[in-house]
């Protein structure tokens, strides 16, 4: 992890939005209920092979399929200013032998369907703290139908025990965080909350290793949404991510068979797909009232 002290555009050199982006990540909804025990992962391992295979894509199978349970809550303003704006206030807490760990991770990050309006917001904190920026292109499902493809960018910060306390009114947490500034329709007394009381419980399991020439190999993992107050399955998601110095350094070929197995995966396994938006949104969906957004 890194502490900045530059702008952004000082940090990248002056790089064009491109260039600044060093992982994308592949995300594919999936339904919760194919995953009730660990039959359901083994089989949804066979089919990402078999997808995987033929396309000439190397993907090994994890020896175990050990699952790791993590806290996920999600906070904002009580009219969900930040989502509408683009911005994500995440708090991921993770479990070690079913106790939480001292450490969590706080993630805020900022989505748009375009590169540069991603790239142009500075998410840097105003805090003592060790931090990392991270922008990524996401690539998606289409929303209504398999075998497609959409990109958002995800321009993010990850701190590992801030010393924040997140349910403060928003001129304070906008002090903290800056680029939250830029959610001018925010009541600046609003006290920030968990979204829609939600809990998540997150499960992820990692099914193996996947090479897709020219040194871009990364893990492919399952991760399950369990609302806690509920004991209710909400969503899963299968992704991968691949990493790289600017996106021009990402080879072709790689580029287009991690894309194409995205999309062949989606028909191997379409009676697995769930169609929608992101996990993100299912959350705030959960609400009385719709809430607008980029993604």
């Amino acid at each position: 992890m890194s502490q900045g002290a530059e702008s952004p555009k000082a940090e990248m050199g002056g790089l064009g939005a491109e260039e600044q982006i060093h992982y994308r990540e592949y995300k594919l909804l999936l339904k919760p209920e194919r995953f009730a025990d660990e039959e359901g992962f083994r089989k949804f391992y066979k089919h990402a092979h078999h997808a995987a295979k033929g396309l000439g894509i190397h993907f090994e199978k994890s020896e175990k399929h050990e699952p790791h349970v993590r806290e996920v809550v999600f906070y904002d303003t009580p009219h969900s200013k930040l989502y509408t704006d683009g911005f994500i206030l995440r708090k991921r807490t993770f479990f070690k032998k079913g106790r939480p760990e001292p450490n969590f991770e706080l993630t805020i990050r900022y989505r748009h369907p375009e590169a540069a309006a991603a790239a142009g917001i500075d998410m840097r904190p105003l805090l003592p703290c060790i931090y990392t920026i991270k922008f990524k292109e996401e690539i998606l499902q289409l929303k209504e139908k398999l075998g497609g493809m959409r990109m958002l960018y995800a321009n993010g910060c990850e701190l590992d025990t801030p010393n924040v306390i997140l349910t403060q009114r928003f001129e304070i947490i906008s002090q903290v965080f800056p680029g939250l500034q830029r959610v001018r329709s925010a009541n600046p007394k609003a006290t920030l909350g968990v979204v829609n009381d939600v809990t998540v419980d997150e499960t992820l399991v990692h099914l193996g290793d996947m090479d897709f020439g020219g040194k871009a190999q990364c893990k492919g993992s399952v991760a399950v949404w369990r609302n806690r107050s509920t004991g209710r399955d909400m969503i899963a998601e299968f992704g991968y991510q691949l990493k790289f110095q600017g996106l021009a350094s990402l080879h072709r070929k790689p580029r287009e068979l991690s894309e194409e197995f995205f999309k062949a995966l989606q028909v191997e396994c379409g009676d697995w797909v769930a169609l929608g938006t992101t996990k993100t949104a299912l959350v705030y969906g959960m609400g009385r009232k719709p809430v607008n957004h980029h993604e």
